[in-house]
């Protein structure tokens, strides 16, 4: 019989803290495990908020969604990255499915959501909308309610790499808090197969709070001001969990699933001045300060690549034919992207040490690749150095800072599933894929697997 099912989505949770530090600070989640299919879970190449999500409720890669992480290549020339909107995702995710059936679905806060798609049910979009003054809902109607139930809805955390710690911790408190809030109103007042919301909460306090709680952090000090706010979050955390599932039917299987996880970001790699000093990348004027890639003075009749940033690298050939200016003939496209990936690979940290990168080209990981995908995904030692495009920052190569403002957590490969109310045997799992979640959830819902879907059912 097919069941209803809830998903309740935390970003950036991580298995390390939700399985092992917090585990007596969130005593619902350890009692769901002990009567639940569970594990760490394996993201997608990249871990990336924008498109796991979207590769979570598609069974589909990034490569075949054709959306590699929130901003992606418009065009090949030398522009800024556009944002992946919804209406980049053109394979059905999981409520387009149950929407085709005459089914219904609440969707809220689900990244990859704005702006809102008509769907058999409810709609609240995610954190990339631009204000709750924009349609943020569907349908537009239920804007209203949304704001009335919560007494002003907030999409997301304010600016949250800042020096502000205590809006900081005070908004992401109040945001996790509103989200529960939210959800189990929805939940109660609605029908629904499936419900499925995201609390974005986790995430901004990992970035915003990871070097004050964690001691293995290179730059923790301990009994400062915010050491137990980690504690304290997930605690809060629990209560909310708890309150949510009180509140759903019995009949209701469960699924407390992450994205990717988070680790203590090392710093980060000035990616772009290193291919300056390779010469692959060639400025026609030096800059007089911290500058975007997207702003700066290349001499493009020079260059043969350049990366942008963030917490992954992505490195883009300049290539002859392609983009407007391109300088690598095309016979030698292959060969240069191998030169790039071993010299990138052999990278030595501050300390003489190999940094342990990974450079993949997105045919060797996707079965395939739409959109324009960057032509090498780099990982910097093993995603625990963040990838800085920024020009002109004066470190050299390597920074103990973010170069988007006060980050010190980077994400990780691994994620939390835990997956309880089913017919399925308790206990702890192995070699759990993020690509598993759609068909399995497909499996619960009485839905046929979906044509190229990859992952297996839970069983």
């Amino acid at each position: 019989m097919p069941q209803r099912v809830a998903l309740i989505g935390l970003d950036c949770g991580t298995p390390q803290l939700a399985f092992d530090r917090f585990a007596a600070d969130m005593p619902t989640l350890t009692r769901l495990r002990e009567d639940a299919a569970w594990g760490p879970m394996r993201s997608v190449v990249p871990p990336i908020t924008v498109p796991a999500w979207a590769c979570m409720m598609s069974g589909r890669t990034p490569g075949e969604l054709g959306v590699y992480g929130f901003r992606d290549r418009r065009d090949h020339d030398y522009g800024s990255l556009a944002f992946a909107s919804s209406d980049k995702f053109t394979l059905p995710r999981l409520w387009d499915v149950l929407s085709g059936q005459n089914r219904r679905s609440v969707v809220l806060g689900v990244p990859g959501t704005y702006p809102p798609a008509p769907i058999h049910g409810e709609m609240v979009s995610c954190f990339m909308a631009p204000s709750t003054d924009a349609d943020f809902t569907y349908p537009r109607e239920l804007r209203d309610e949304v704001q009335e139930v919560t007494g002003g809805y907030q999409l997301d955390v304010d600016n949250f790499r800042s020096p502000e710690l205590a809006r900081i911790s005070q908004q992401i408190f109040d945001m996790s808090e509103q989200r529960f809030t939210l959800a189990g109103h929805l939940a109660r007042t609605r029908e629904w197969d499936f419900f499925s919301f995201v609390d974005m909460g986790p995430d901004r306090l990992h970035h915003g709070f990871w070097r004050y709680c964690d001691p293995e952090h290179p730059r923790y000090e301990p009994g400062n001001q915010w050491e137990h706010v980690f504690r304290d979050y997930y605690r809060a955390l629990d209560a909310h969990l708890a309150t949510f599932l009180e509140g759903l039917p019995d009949d209701t299987a469960v699924l407390v699933v992450s994205d990717h996880g988070g680790q203590p970001m090392v710093g980060g790699f000035c990616v772009n001045e290193w291919l300056r000093q390779q010469g692959l990348l060639v400025l026609a004027e030096e800059p007089t300060g911290p500058t975007r890639m997207s702003d700066a003075k290349v001499d493009w009749s020079r260059t043969t690549a350049w990366a942008e940033g963030g917490y992954y690298g992505r490195i883009f050939l300049n290539v002859a034919g392609r983009e407007p200016q391109g300088t690598v003939p095309a016979r030698d496209v292959e060969s240069t992207l191998d030169q790039v990936a071993a010299a990138i690979e052999a990278i030595v940290d501050e300390d003489g040490q190999p940094m342990g990168n990974r450079a993949m080209r997105p045919a060797d990981v996707y079965p395939e690749v739409r959109a324009i995908p960057p032509d090498l995904i780099v990982y910097f030692g093993d995603l625990r150095w963040r990838a800085l495009a920024t020009l002109g920052l004066g470190r050299g190569l390597y920074s103990p800072d973010n170069d988007t403002g006060p980050d010190h957590a980077n994400h990780a490969e691994q994620g939390i599933f835990v997956l309880a109310g089913t017919d399925r045997d308790p206990g702890p799992r192995e070699g759990l894929s993020l690509y598993d979640v759609a068909p399995t959830l497909q499996d619960l819902l009485g839905l046929p697997r979906q044509p190229g879907q990859r992952g297996v059912v839970v069983e």
